[in-house]
C-alpha cells in the first residue's frame, strides 16, 4: 500500500485521516450518526411505540452552522479554557467552581441537543433558544451572588423568592438536559427520588421519613454542596473535563492510529487477528477516552468494517468491539472517571485506586483474549491481512511522540501531583510533541475544535452527573442509604455472596442507559455503605466491586448503549450485539465476587498469598473462557465444558484448598483433552 510522504518504513498507510476508514455511516464518538440522531438498528427501527426507545432515545446532536454555530462553537471553547484555568491555576472556593461550571455548561447544551431525537439536526427551536437563555440568566445569577452562597447558612436562613426561583430554574433544566443527553430512564429516576423527598413522610414503616418541603429540599440541593452541586459534578469540572480533553486532543493528533498499529503488531498474525487487535487497541484507547460509547466508535470504526470484508458475522464484530471498549473504562488512568467520584467519596487516593483497579482489568481482558483465540481456532476466522499489519518497530518509529505525554502524565502521578494537575501537563506536552511529525501536528485550528469538542462530549456527563446528584442530596435528607441497608439484609441475612449478587443486580439496573459515572454514584451511595459497614468488605474492594458492575451496565442487555454506538457501523441487531458481548467476557461477570471475596489481591504490597491469588485468578479466568467457547484442541463435550467451568469457579475461590482442587481438575480436563487429540486419526 502506497504510504505518505514522510511515513516510515514497516507502518501502514497513514495518509488518509481516521475518520474516514468506516465510511459516512460511522457514528460519532457520542454514539451518534452524522446527521445528529442515534442509530436506528434492529427492532427499535421497526416504528411504531416502543418503551426502550421511549426509555432511552435522547435528543438529536446537532451540527449547527453559519454564524451561531461559530458562536456556540466559540462560547464551548472558552468554557474548557476556564475549566482548564479554574482547575489548575485559579484560586476559586470548590462550590463557586462548581455552580459556575454547570451553569456555563448548561447554556450551549439545549442548542446543541435537541428535545428528541427526531429534532431537527441543523437548526435550533425557539423552545432550545429559550431554555438556552434561562441557562444564561442562572449562570449570570449565581456568578454575581456566589459568594454570598458560599457563606450562607442553609435553612438558617430562608431563602428569598428570587433565590427560591433560580433554585427551581436550575433543577428543572438539569432534568431536563438529562432527559436530552442520558434519556427519560434516568429522568425518572431522579423524579421518583424527588417525590419520595417531598411525601415521603406520609410513607408508614422503615421507609418514611419526617416532613421536607419544597424550600427545604431546594436550599440543601442547590445552595450546599450535598446536592446538585456535590461531588459528581465537582469531578466534572475538575478530574473528568481535563481526562476527556486529553483523551480528545490525542484522537484529534491521531493517536487512534498509533494505539492501533501497536495493537495489530501484537497480535494481528494470529487466527482472529482483527478481533485480537480489536480487543488490544480498545483497551488502549480504553485507558484515555474511559468512554464505552467513543471508544466503539473510535476503534470500531476501524475494526469493525475489517472484520466484516473477512467474513466474521456482523453481531459477533460488533460484540466484541463492545466488550472490549466497555473493559476501557477498568483501566487506569481515566477509568469512566469513575475512579476520581470513587477518591472523593471514599478518600482512598487516586493513586491507589488505579493501581488496585489493574489486576481486575488485566483479568477482564485476559478473559475476552481467550475467548476471542478460542473462537477464532473453533470457527476458524482470519488473521489481519498483511497490508493492515503493521510491524512493531515501525510503529514506534512513526508514534513515538504519543508515548510522551503518557510519560508525563505518569510521572506526574507518581510524583504526587493531582490528577487534574497530570491531566493539564500531559495535553500540554501532548501539543507540543504532536508538532514533532506533520501527519500528527495539532494547529490552531484543530486545538479550537478539540476544545470545543470536550465541552461537548462533557454534556452527557455533566448532565448526568448533576442528576446524580439530586438523588445524592435526596438520599442525604432521608437516610435512605440506612434504609437499603435494612432491606439487604432482609434479603441475604448474612450471607455475603446473597448480599454481593443483591449489589450487583442493583448496579446494573441502576446503570441501565446511564454514564458510568452517574451509575457509580448512585450504587456507591445506595449500596457502599451496607457492604462496608454492615458486611467488613474493605472500602476499596467495595467500591471497585461496584463500579465493576457500573461499567458492564454499558454492555448488558436490553440497554446496551454501547452497542448501539457499535451497530450504526456492524449493521446489526444492537441487542444481538449486546448479547454477543455478554458472552464473549461471561469472566467479567465472575472477577469482581472473587477480588471481594479475596481481598489481599488488591492491595498489591505484594505479599507471597497476593501473588498465588492473582496467578489462581488468572488460571481460572482462562478455565472458565475455554470453558465458554469449549475448545480445547477440538470442540469438548459438554460435561468436560461444565468440569472445566466448576474447575475455573474454583480458582478464583479465596484460600488455597478450593484453588487447589480446581486447579487439579482443570489439569485433567486439558491432560485428557490433549491425548484425545494425539489419537485422533489425522484428517483426510
Amino acid at each position: 500500500m502506497q504510504r505518505g510522504a514522510d511515513s516510515d518504513p514497516g507502518t501502514r498507510d497513514r495518509s488518509a485521516p481516521q475518520d474516514d476508514v468506516a465510511g459516512a455511516d460511522a457514528p460519532a464518538a457520542d454514539g451518534t450518526t452524522p446527521d445528529g440522531t442515534i442509530p436506528e438498528v434492529g427492532p427499535v427501527a421497526a416504528g411504531g411505540f416502543s418503551l426502550g426507545r421511549l426509555l432511552f432515545s435522547t435528543g438529536a446532536r446537532r451540527q449547527l452552522g453559519g454564524r451561531l454555530g461559530l458562536a456556540v462553537k466559540t462560547y464551548a471553547a472558552g468554557v474548557a479554557v476556564w475549566t482548564l484555568y479554574s482547575a489548575t491555576l485559579a484560586r476559586i472556593d470548590l462550590l463557586a467552581l462548581t455552580v459556575v461550571f454547570l451553569c456555563l455548561m448548561l447554556v450551549p447544551s439545549f442548542l446543541v441537543i435537541g428535545a428528541t431525537e427526531r429534532a431537527d439536526p441543523k437548526r435550533a427551536t425557539i423552545l432550545d433558544f429559550a431554555l438556552a437563555a434561562g441557562s444564561l440568566a442562572c449562570t449570570v445569577y449565581f456568578i454575581l451572588t456566589v459568594d454570598d452562597i458560599a457563606t450562607r447558612i442553609s435553612l438558617l436562613t430562608p431563602l428569598s423568592e428570587v433565590q427560591f426561583f433560580f433554585a427551581a430554574l436550575v433543577t428543572l433544566l438539569t432534568i431536563e438536559i438529562t432527559r436530552r443527553s442520558v434519556g427519560l430512564l434516568l429522568c425518572l429516576i431522579v423524579l421518583v427520588f424527588i417525590a419520595y423527598n417531598l411525601f415521603g413522610d406520609t410513607i408508614e414503616g422503615p421507609m418514611g421519613h419526617g416532613v421536607i418541603t419544597l424550600n427545604h429540599f431546594l436550599d440543601i440541593n442547590v445552595y450546599t454542596t450535598d446536592g446538585l452541586f456535590g461531588v459528581p459534578v465537582e469531578v466534572c469540572a475538575t478530574y473528568a473535563f481535563l481526562f476527556v480533553m486529553f483523551g480528545t486532543f490525542l484522537e484529534r493528533a491521531r493517536g487512534g492510529d498509533f494505539f492501533f498499529d501497536i495493537a495489530a503488531a501484537i497480535s494481528g498474525r494470529s487466527p482472529g487477528g482483527p478481533a485480537k487487535v480489536a480487543v488490544v487497541s480498545s483497551a488502549l484507547f480504553g485507558t484515555m477516552s474511559g468512554s464505552p460509547t467513543a471508544d466503539v466508535a473510535t476503534t470500531g470504526s476501524i475494526t469493525i468494517p475489517m472484520m466484516r470484508r473477512l467474513g466474521y458475522r456482523p453481531a459477533f464484530a460488533g460484540g466484541v468491539e463492545v466488550a472490549a471498549s466497555t473493559g476501557g473504562s477498568l483501566l487506569p488512568p481515566v477509568m469512566g472517571s469513575a475512579a476520581f467520584i470513587m477518591a472523593e467519596i471514599t478518600g482512598i487516593d487516586y493513586l491507589d485506586i488505579a493501581a488496585a483497579a489493574i489486576v481486575p482489568a488485566l483479568l477482564f481482558y485476559a478473559g475476552i483474549f481467550v475467548q476471542v483465540h478460542c473462537r477464532a481456532l473453533r470457527d476458524g476466522l482470519q488473521p489481519l491481512p498483511s497490508d493492515r499489519l503493521s510491524s512493531l518497530a515501525g510503529t514506534l518509529a512513526w508514534g513515538w511522540p504519543f508515548v510522551i505525554p503518557i510519560a508525563v502524565l505518569v510521572g506526574v502521578l507518581v510524583e504526587g501531583y493531582s490528577p487534574t494537575m497530570a491531566a493539564a501537563c500531559a495535553t500540554l506536552a501532548l501539543i507540543v510533541s504532536s508538532q514533532i511529525r506533520r501527519d500528527t501536528r495539532l494547529t490552531p485550528a484543530a486545538i479550537f475544535d478539540a476544545l470545543a469538542n470536550t465541552t461537548y462530549r462533557m454534556i452527557g456527563v455533566t448532565g448526568a452527573c448533576a442528576a446524580a446528584g439530586l438523588v445524592i442530596g435526596g438520599i442525604t435528607m432521608t437516610g435512605l442509604a440506612a434504609k437499603f441497608s435494612y432491606i439487604a439484609f432482609s434479603f441475604a441475612g448474612d450471607s455475603m455472596m446473597l448480599a454481593l449478587l443483591l449489589s450487583a443486580g442493583v448496579t446494573i439496573i441502576l446503570g441501565l442507559g446511564m454514564p458510568t459515572p452517574s451509575a457509580y454514584v448512585l450504587s456507591a451511595v445506595l449500596i457502599g455503605p451496607t457492604l462496608v459497614n454492615d458486611f467488613g468488605i474493605p472500602a476499596l474492594n467495595a467500591h471497585l466491586f461496584l463500579m465493576y458492575f457500573a461499567v458492564l451496565s454499558a454492555m448488558t442487555p436490553p440497554v446496551a448503549v454501547a452497542a448501539y454506538s457499535a451497530a450504526a457501523i456492524a449493521q446489526a441487531n444492537p441487542l444481538l450485539i449486546a448479547v454477543t458481548a455478554v458472552k464473549l467476557s461471561v469472566v467479567a461477570f465472575v472477577v469482581p465476587i472473587a477480588f471481594t471475596l479475596s481481598p489481599d489481591v488488591l492491595a498489591p504490597g505484594w505479599s507471597p498469598g497476593a501473588w498465588v491469588g492473582v496467578v489462581s485468578m488468572l488460571l481460572g479466568t482462562a478455565a472458565v473462557a475455554v470453558a465458554a467457547e469449549g475448545w480445547i484442541r477440538g470442540v469438548m463435550p459438554g460435561w468436560m465444558r461444565l468440569v472445566l467451568a466448576a474447575a475455573g469457579l474454583l480458582l478464583l475461590a479465596p484460600g488455597f484448598l478450593l484453588p487447589g482442587i480446581g486447579l487439579a481438575a482443570a489439569g485433567a480436563v486439558v491432560a485428557l483433552r490433549r491425548s484425545a487429540a494425539v489419537a485422533a486419526p489425522p484428517a483426510a
